[in-house]
């Protein structure tokens, strides 16, 4: 009998509705018979504000209460931002879909009296914002002489900030701009030779209950293959290196024809120390190149930066 109802979990923040909300427009319009609602969560990472991510040390930060949803029969799926979905999911559930991805640069937003700056340009000493520490160490090993300052909050909440002079800038997702329609904010794309950007950076991953096939075939509709290919590459990598949002792991990928090319990034928390390099192979073996990708860096050091971060980021 095919499905006539799907109860979708979301985070409860301005980002997560509007992508939550597209998802539940698409499937409506694939299928217009389904009836779906929404049920919107706080999660662990959209309470706690006042402290940097990094420091609550928690991967599963902004996923767990929309997994629990699923596991106890209250919700079918869950939509998350990519980035922000563990590698190691938990038994019983599955990735089922991975969306078409908007740019996944990164994107410098500037304050009003900078607005004649670029990145590169900055006044040393300016102020610049982030809760993320992939960007911190990049723009450390770039960029020594700024100062680099924790943001917390949601987008609007740090645009705030930023006008009111607390930040010089911002480093910021562009897709995450252009989705709640502040794509006129992005002063500049941060290009990946400076900043690679998040794992799954732009893509939306739908999550499911693994046993449920009539709810896989649904949300199959809005998979993209070259977006889901590079994903899954990027996530290989990230698995394969133990990482999490407190480590700082960039990615670049793209397709060419038939062959993928992953460049990947491990850094020290202080920028001083940076280790890059790239892979590329058919990219229907995407995972392979991942692995194969986090392999070639661990024989470059980086197993003995993230031992370093995981010796400073574990109690007492």
């Amino acid at each position: 009998m095919p499905l006539d109802r799907l109860r979708i979990a979301s985070r409860r923040s301005q980002l997560a509705m509007v992508q939550t909300n597209w998802v539940k427009q698409e499937l409506e319009t694939a299928f217009p018979n389904l009836s779906i609602s929404i049920e919107a969560i706080a999660t662990q990472g959209d309470k706690i504000l006042d402290v940097a991510l990094a420091k609550i040390g928690d991967k599963g930060l902004f996923t767990k209460e929309l997994e629990a949803q699923m596991l106890v029969g209250q919700a079918d799926i869950a939509v998350h931002s990519l980035k922000d979905l563990p590698t190691n999911l938990p038994e019983g559930l599955m990735l089922g879909c991975i969306t078409e991805r908007e740019d996944p640069a990164d994107a410098l937003v500037v304050n009003k009296k900078n607005i004649t700056y670029k990145l590169d340009t900055l006044p040393e000493g300016s102020v610049v914002g982030t809760s993320s520490l992939r960007r911190l160490a990049q723009l450390r090993y770039h960029y020594p002489k700024l100062i680099f300052k924790d943001v917390r909050g949601n987008v609007i909440t740090r645009l705030e900030k930023l006008d009111k002079g607390e930040y010089d800038c911002l480093i910021l997702a562009a897709a995450g701009l252009t989705r709640l329609g502040f794509s006129n904010r992005i002063h500049q794309l941060i290009p990946g030779e400076i900043s690679l950007h998040a794992v799954g950076q732009g893509a939306l991953g739908i999550e499911c209950v693994e046993s449920k096939d009539e709810v896989l075939e649904l949300i199959k509709v809005l998979e993209h293959a070259p977006t889901s290919q590079r994903c899954l590459a990027e996530r290989s990598f990230l698995h394969e290196l133990e990482g999490g949002c407190q480590v700082p792991i960039g990615v670049n990928s793209f397709i060419d024809g038939d062959e993928l090319v992953l460049t990947g990034m491990v850094a020290s928390l202080d920028g001083k120390r940076l280790i890059r390099d790239k892979e590329k192979g058919l990219a229907i073996n995407s995972e392979k190149i991942g692995k194969d990708l986090a392999e070639k860096l661990k024989s470059q050091g980086a197993g003995e930066i993230l031992a370093e971060i995981f010796k400073e980021a574990r109690p007492g």
